[in-house]
Protein backbone atom coordinates (compact mmCIF):
# COMPACT_ATOMS: atom_id res chain seq x y z
CA UNK A 1 0.00 0.00 0.00
CA UNK A 2 0.89 3.62 -1.05
CA UNK A 3 1.81 6.70 1.47
CA UNK A 4 -0.16 9.81 0.19
CA UNK A 5 -0.08 13.22 1.35
CA UNK A 6 -3.71 12.99 1.94
CA UNK A 7 -2.48 9.97 4.28
CA UNK A 8 0.51 12.60 5.62
CA UNK A 9 -2.63 15.85 6.14
CA UNK A 10 -4.93 13.37 8.07
CA UNK A 11 -1.95 12.20 10.40
CA UNK A 12 -1.37 15.94 10.77
CA UNK A 13 -5.08 16.80 11.48
CA UNK A 14 -6.09 13.99 13.53
CA UNK A 15 -3.37 14.41 15.92
CA UNK A 16 -3.23 18.34 16.23
CA UNK A 17 -6.99 17.81 17.39
CA UNK A 18 -7.97 18.79 20.67
CA UNK A 19 -9.58 15.74 22.42
CA UNK A 20 -9.15 14.93 26.01
CA UNK A 21 -11.33 12.00 27.29
CA UNK A 22 -14.78 13.44 28.02
CA UNK A 23 -14.06 16.19 25.73
CA UNK A 24 -13.65 14.12 22.20
CA UNK A 25 -16.22 16.32 20.21
CA UNK A 26 -13.55 17.71 18.13
CA UNK A 27 -12.21 14.45 16.72
CA UNK A 28 -15.82 13.28 16.31
CA UNK A 29 -16.82 16.22 14.27
CA UNK A 30 -13.71 15.69 12.11
CA UNK A 31 -14.54 11.59 11.44
CA UNK A 32 -18.64 12.55 10.54
CA UNK A 33 -17.45 15.59 8.43
CA UNK A 34 -15.10 12.49 6.56
CA UNK A 35 -17.82 9.68 6.43
CA UNK A 36 -19.85 12.28 4.31
CA UNK A 37 -17.17 13.11 2.25
CA UNK A 38 -17.23 9.13 1.70
CA UNK A 39 -21.01 9.73 1.34
CA UNK A 40 -21.47 6.50 3.55
CA UNK A 41 -24.56 6.04 6.72
CA UNK A 42 -22.76 6.57 10.07
CA UNK A 43 -23.76 5.66 13.84
CA UNK A 44 -23.37 7.15 17.17
CA UNK A 45 -23.60 5.42 20.71
CA UNK A 46 -25.12 7.27 23.54
CA UNK A 47 -21.67 8.55 24.59
CA UNK A 48 -20.41 10.15 21.79
CA UNK A 49 -18.81 6.87 19.72
CA UNK A 50 -19.17 7.15 15.93
CA UNK A 51 -19.07 4.47 13.48
CA UNK A 52 -19.37 4.57 9.58
CA UNK A 53 -21.69 1.71 8.71
CA UNK A 54 -21.10 -0.49 5.72
CA UNK A 55 -24.05 -3.42 5.27
CA UNK A 56 -23.55 -6.63 3.59
CA UNK A 57 -25.85 -7.43 0.67
CA UNK A 58 -25.91 -10.91 2.66
CA UNK A 59 -29.45 -11.18 4.75
CA UNK A 60 -28.18 -12.74 7.49
CA UNK A 61 -24.53 -11.53 7.12
CA UNK A 62 -22.42 -11.19 11.24
CA UNK A 63 -21.67 -7.66 12.01
CA UNK A 64 -17.94 -6.64 12.31
CA UNK A 65 -16.72 -4.08 14.95
CA UNK A 66 -13.96 -2.04 13.99
CA UNK A 67 -13.19 0.32 16.73
CA UNK A 68 -10.15 3.04 17.54
CA UNK A 69 -10.67 5.66 20.28
CA UNK A 70 -10.41 9.39 19.30
CA UNK A 71 -9.32 10.71 23.44
CA UNK A 72 -5.51 11.69 24.08
CA UNK A 73 -4.40 11.21 27.52
CA UNK A 74 -4.73 15.00 29.08
CA UNK A 75 -6.19 17.18 32.19
CA UNK A 76 -9.07 18.76 33.52
CA UNK A 77 -8.94 22.25 35.02
CA UNK A 78 -9.83 21.70 39.14
CA UNK A 79 -9.01 25.13 40.34
CA UNK A 80 -8.16 28.86 39.34
CA UNK A 81 -5.82 30.40 42.24
CA UNK A 82 -5.91 33.73 43.32
CA UNK A 83 -2.49 34.61 41.04
CA UNK A 84 -3.91 32.89 38.08
CA UNK A 85 -2.33 29.61 37.42
CA UNK A 86 -4.84 26.66 37.26
CA UNK A 87 -4.64 23.24 39.13
CA UNK A 88 -5.64 20.26 36.92
CA UNK A 89 -6.34 16.59 37.66
CA UNK A 90 -5.04 13.83 35.17
CA UNK A 91 -7.40 12.40 32.91
CA UNK A 92 -5.60 8.70 31.69
CA UNK A 93 -2.08 7.77 33.02
CA UNK A 94 0.85 10.12 33.32
CA UNK A 95 4.18 10.27 34.92
CA UNK A 96 5.01 12.90 36.74
CA UNK A 97 8.97 13.21 35.13
CA UNK A 98 7.41 14.41 31.60
CA UNK A 99 5.06 16.82 32.64
CA UNK A 100 7.45 19.88 33.93
CA UNK A 101 7.60 22.47 31.90
CA UNK A 102 5.51 21.74 29.01
CA UNK A 103 3.44 23.64 27.15
CA UNK A 104 -0.08 22.88 27.19
CA UNK A 105 -3.59 24.17 25.41
CA UNK A 106 -6.46 24.94 27.28
CA UNK A 107 -9.95 24.64 25.43
CA UNK A 108 -12.36 27.22 26.75
CA UNK A 109 -16.08 26.81 27.21
CA UNK A 110 -16.10 29.26 23.79
CA UNK A 111 -13.47 27.39 21.92
CA UNK A 112 -10.57 29.31 22.40
CA UNK A 113 -7.41 26.93 22.73
CA UNK A 114 -4.95 29.36 25.47
CA UNK A 115 -1.31 28.40 25.90
CA UNK A 116 0.35 27.15 29.31
CA UNK A 117 2.99 25.91 30.63
CA UNK A 118 3.41 23.32 33.86
CA UNK A 119 5.48 25.28 36.31
CA UNK A 120 8.74 23.92 37.49
CA UNK A 121 11.15 25.72 40.27
CA UNK A 122 14.41 26.15 39.10
CA UNK A 123 17.33 24.49 40.55
CA UNK A 124 18.61 27.24 41.70
CA UNK A 125 15.73 27.56 44.54
CA UNK A 126 15.34 24.29 45.44
CA UNK A 127 16.01 23.26 48.79
CA UNK A 128 16.58 20.19 50.72
CA UNK A 129 18.79 17.19 50.57
CA UNK A 130 17.87 16.00 46.66
CA UNK A 131 17.15 18.47 44.10
CA UNK A 132 15.24 16.03 42.51
CA UNK A 133 12.30 14.25 44.51
CA UNK A 134 10.21 14.83 42.27
CA UNK A 135 6.99 17.37 42.03
CA UNK A 136 3.47 15.20 42.03
CA UNK A 137 0.27 16.14 39.48
CA UNK A 138 -1.10 17.93 42.72
CA UNK A 139 1.26 19.91 43.21
CA UNK A 140 1.98 21.15 40.00
CA UNK A 141 0.19 24.44 38.33
CA UNK A 142 -0.16 25.41 34.65
CA UNK A 143 0.79 28.96 34.18
CA UNK A 144 -1.20 30.34 31.32
CA UNK A 145 -0.10 34.44 32.06
CA UNK A 146 -2.51 35.25 33.88
CA UNK A 147 -1.68 37.45 37.12
CA UNK A 148 -4.73 36.65 39.14
CA UNK A 149 -7.93 34.52 38.85
CA UNK A 150 -9.76 37.76 37.73
CA UNK A 151 -7.78 37.63 34.55
CA UNK A 152 -7.90 33.89 34.06
CA UNK A 153 -12.01 34.34 34.11
CA UNK A 154 -11.97 36.89 32.03
CA UNK A 155 -9.63 35.26 29.04
CA UNK A 156 -12.05 32.31 28.95
CA UNK A 157 -11.27 29.74 31.59
CA UNK A 158 -13.47 27.77 33.95
CA UNK A 159 -13.50 24.63 36.51
CA UNK A 160 -13.80 21.53 34.07
CA UNK A 161 -12.10 22.57 31.06
CA UNK A 162 -10.13 20.21 29.51
CA UNK A 163 -6.00 20.52 29.03
CA UNK A 164 -3.74 18.63 26.39
CA UNK A 165 -0.38 18.79 25.16
CA UNK A 166 0.30 22.11 23.25
CA UNK A 167 2.44 19.80 20.31
CA UNK A 168 2.08 20.05 16.14
CA UNK A 169 3.09 17.41 13.90
CA UNK A 170 6.27 16.97 12.41
CA UNK A 171 8.00 14.38 9.73
CA UNK A 172 11.32 14.10 11.14
CA UNK A 173 12.62 11.78 8.85
CA UNK A 174 10.70 10.19 5.39
CA UNK A 175 9.59 7.36 7.60
CA UNK A 176 9.22 8.94 11.01
CA UNK A 177 6.62 11.17 12.60
CA UNK A 178 6.59 12.94 15.78
CA UNK A 179 3.05 14.36 17.46
CA UNK A 180 1.41 14.00 20.31
CA UNK A 181 -1.75 11.72 20.42
CA UNK A 182 -0.49 8.85 18.39
CA UNK A 183 -2.57 6.95 21.33
CA UNK A 184 -4.79 6.57 19.83
CA UNK A 185 -5.61 8.81 16.71
CA UNK A 186 -3.71 6.51 14.75
CA UNK A 187 -6.54 4.33 15.28
CA UNK A 188 -8.90 6.90 14.20
CA UNK A 189 -7.22 7.42 10.97
CA UNK A 190 -6.60 3.17 10.18
CA UNK A 191 -10.42 3.38 10.75
CA UNK A 192 -11.30 5.83 8.20
CA UNK A 193 -8.03 4.48 5.43
CA UNK A 194 -9.68 1.37 5.74
CA UNK A 195 -13.53 1.87 5.53
CA UNK A 196 -12.10 4.14 2.18
CA UNK A 197 -10.28 1.16 0.71
CA UNK A 198 -13.00 -1.06 1.40
CA UNK A 199 -16.07 1.41 0.20
CA UNK A 200 -16.59 -0.17 -3.29
CA UNK A 201 -15.66 -3.79 -2.16
CA UNK A 202 -18.64 -6.34 -1.64
CA UNK A 203 -18.34 -7.36 2.06
CA UNK A 204 -19.84 -10.87 3.48
CA UNK A 205 -20.27 -9.13 6.87
CA UNK A 206 -21.60 -5.82 8.05
CA UNK A 207 -19.08 -3.63 8.76
CA UNK A 208 -18.99 -0.97 11.92
CA UNK A 209 -16.04 1.07 11.90
CA UNK A 210 -14.85 4.30 13.79
CA UNK A 211 -14.36 5.13 17.17
CA UNK A 212 -14.85 5.27 20.85
CA UNK A 213 -15.13 7.66 23.69
CA UNK A 214 -13.09 7.33 26.97
CA UNK A 215 -10.87 4.61 26.65
CA UNK A 216 -8.00 6.01 28.47
CA UNK A 217 -10.47 6.17 31.61
CA UNK A 218 -11.37 2.59 31.62
CA UNK A 219 -12.27 1.48 28.05
CA UNK A 220 -15.50 3.15 29.06
CA UNK A 221 -16.84 4.39 25.53
CA UNK A 222 -16.48 0.62 24.16
CA UNK A 223 -19.12 -0.76 26.43
CA UNK A 224 -22.04 1.08 24.65
CA UNK A 225 -21.06 0.58 21.13
CA UNK A 226 -20.82 -3.05 22.08
CA UNK A 227 -23.97 -3.35 23.30
CA UNK A 228 -25.29 -1.02 20.61
CA UNK A 229 -23.77 -2.79 17.86
CA UNK A 230 -23.68 -6.41 19.23
CA UNK A 231 -21.01 -7.30 17.31
CA UNK A 232 -20.02 -11.31 15.98
CA UNK A 233 -16.27 -10.25 15.81
CA UNK A 234 -14.31 -6.91 16.73
CA UNK A 235 -11.23 -6.00 15.51
CA UNK A 236 -10.01 -3.28 17.80
CA UNK A 237 -7.12 -0.50 16.47
CA UNK A 238 -5.04 0.86 18.73
CA UNK A 239 -1.17 2.15 19.45
CA UNK A 240 1.23 0.63 22.23
CA UNK A 241 4.66 1.96 23.55
CA UNK A 242 7.57 1.01 21.67
CA UNK A 243 10.30 -0.78 23.66
CA UNK A 244 13.28 -0.36 21.44
CA UNK A 245 15.56 2.46 22.60
CA UNK A 246 18.09 -0.20 23.90
CA UNK A 247 18.48 -1.59 20.28
CA UNK A 248 18.39 -5.40 22.45
CA UNK A 249 17.44 -8.45 19.82
CA UNK A 250 14.58 -9.38 22.41
CA UNK A 251 12.59 -6.04 22.96
CA UNK A 252 8.82 -5.77 22.12
CA UNK A 253 7.70 -3.12 19.96
CA UNK A 254 10.56 -2.00 17.06
CA UNK A 255 9.42 0.83 15.00
CA UNK A 256 9.60 -0.61 11.52
CA UNK A 257 8.99 -3.86 12.65
CA UNK A 258 5.62 -4.38 11.41
CA UNK A 259 2.16 -4.35 12.80
CA UNK A 260 1.60 -5.96 16.46
CA UNK A 261 0.52 -9.39 17.07
CA UNK A 262 -0.72 -8.44 20.37
CA UNK A 263 -1.32 -11.93 21.99
CA UNK A 264 -1.54 -11.29 25.79
CA UNK A 265 -2.27 -7.71 27.86
CA UNK A 266 -3.71 -6.92 30.91
CA UNK A 267 -7.36 -7.03 29.81
CA UNK A 268 -7.56 -9.75 27.34
CA UNK A 269 -5.87 -13.00 25.77
CA UNK A 270 -5.75 -13.68 22.39
CA UNK A 271 -7.90 -16.99 21.64
CA UNK A 272 -6.16 -19.74 19.68
CA UNK A 273 -8.41 -19.84 16.59
CA UNK A 274 -8.26 -15.48 16.35
CA UNK A 275 -4.34 -16.21 16.32
CA UNK A 276 -4.41 -18.34 13.49
CA UNK A 277 -6.83 -16.09 11.60
CA UNK A 278 -4.49 -12.86 11.95
CA UNK A 279 -1.16 -15.25 11.72
CA UNK A 280 -2.55 -16.89 7.73
CA UNK A 281 -3.78 -13.72 6.82
CA UNK A 282 -1.09 -11.39 7.72
CA UNK A 283 1.25 -14.67 5.86
CA UNK A 284 -1.17 -14.71 3.04
CA UNK A 285 -0.71 -11.18 2.18
CA UNK A 286 2.64 -10.74 3.15
CA UNK A 287 2.04 -8.33 5.90
CA UNK A 288 5.07 -7.76 8.13
CA UNK A 289 4.22 -8.08 12.09
CA UNK A 290 5.62 -8.66 14.85
CA UNK A 291 4.88 -10.54 18.35
CA UNK A 292 3.34 -8.29 21.49
CA UNK A 293 2.73 -8.18 24.82
CA UNK A 294 1.62 -5.54 27.13
CA UNK A 295 0.65 -4.65 31.18
CA UNK A 296 -1.93 -2.17 29.68
CA UNK A 297 -5.09 -2.90 27.99
CA UNK A 298 -6.98 -1.52 25.16
CA UNK A 299 -10.90 -1.35 24.33
CA UNK A 300 -10.71 -4.89 22.98
CA UNK A 301 -10.40 -5.81 26.62
CA UNK A 302 -14.23 -4.60 27.56
CA UNK A 303 -15.47 -5.48 23.99
CA UNK A 304 -14.38 -9.53 23.91
CA UNK A 305 -16.69 -9.60 27.26
CA UNK A 306 -19.46 -7.87 25.83
CA UNK A 307 -23.12 -9.54 25.40
CA UNK A 308 -22.11 -13.43 25.13
CA UNK A 309 -18.82 -12.58 24.25
CA UNK A 310 -17.16 -11.22 21.15
CA UNK A 311 -14.25 -12.74 19.31
CA UNK A 312 -11.64 -10.30 19.56
CA UNK A 313 -7.94 -8.97 17.99
CA UNK A 314 -6.30 -5.58 18.84
CA UNK A 315 -4.34 -4.57 15.04
CA UNK A 316 -1.92 -2.22 16.02
CA UNK A 317 1.03 -0.28 15.64
CA UNK A 318 3.87 0.97 18.40
CA UNK A 319 4.87 4.66 19.20
CA UNK A 320 7.74 5.54 21.25
CA UNK A 321 6.80 8.06 24.42
CA UNK A 322 3.03 7.47 24.33
CA UNK A 323 1.39 9.40 27.13
CA UNK A 324 3.68 12.01 26.78
CA UNK A 325 3.68 15.56 24.89
CA UNK A 326 5.67 13.92 22.41
CA UNK A 327 5.39 10.19 20.16
CA UNK A 328 6.88 8.75 17.12
CA UNK A 329 5.65 6.46 15.00
CA UNK A 330 6.96 4.56 11.58
CA UNK A 331 4.67 4.98 8.73
CA UNK A 332 5.58 1.71 7.23
CA UNK A 333 4.32 -0.31 10.52
CA UNK A 334 0.61 2.32 9.82
CA UNK A 335 0.66 0.67 6.24
CA UNK A 336 1.35 -2.89 7.69
CA UNK A 337 -1.54 -2.60 9.93
CA UNK A 338 -4.06 -1.17 6.81
CA UNK A 339 -3.04 -4.32 5.03
CA UNK A 340 -3.58 -6.29 7.53
CA UNK A 341 -6.99 -4.98 9.06
CA UNK A 342 -8.51 -4.60 5.42
CA UNK A 343 -7.55 -8.47 4.56
CA UNK A 344 -9.02 -9.22 7.86
CA UNK A 345 -12.26 -7.84 7.17
CA UNK A 346 -12.92 -9.08 3.35
CA UNK A 347 -12.26 -12.37 4.90
CA UNK A 348 -14.81 -12.18 7.58
CA UNK A 349 -18.48 -14.41 7.06
CA UNK A 350 -20.66 -16.33 8.61
CA UNK A 351 -18.66 -19.59 8.59
CA UNK A 352 -15.61 -17.69 9.50
CA UNK A 353 -17.24 -16.32 13.04
CA UNK A 354 -18.44 -19.93 13.57
CA UNK A 355 -14.49 -21.27 13.44
CA UNK A 356 -13.51 -17.68 15.55
CA UNK A 357 -16.21 -18.53 18.29
CA UNK A 358 -14.28 -22.51 18.79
Amino acid sequence: MNFSEKTLERMKVLTELHGAPGFEDLVRNYLREEFEALDVDYINDGLGGIFAVKKSKNENAPNVLVAGHMDEVGFMVTEITDNGFLKFTPLGGWSEDVLLSQRMSVRTNDNKELTGVIGSVPVHFRRGESKDTGTKIKDMLLDIGADSKEEALEMGVNIGDSIVPNVKFEKLTEDKFLAKAWDNRYGCLIALEVLEALKDVELDCNLYIGANVQEEVGLRGAKASANLIKPDVAFVVDCSPANDMLGKKDDLGKLGEGTLLRIKDGTMILGKPMRDYLLKTAEDHNVKYQYYLSPGGTDAGSIHVSNDGVPSAVVGICSRYIHTSHSIINKNDYLEAKKLLTELIKGIDEEKVQELRG
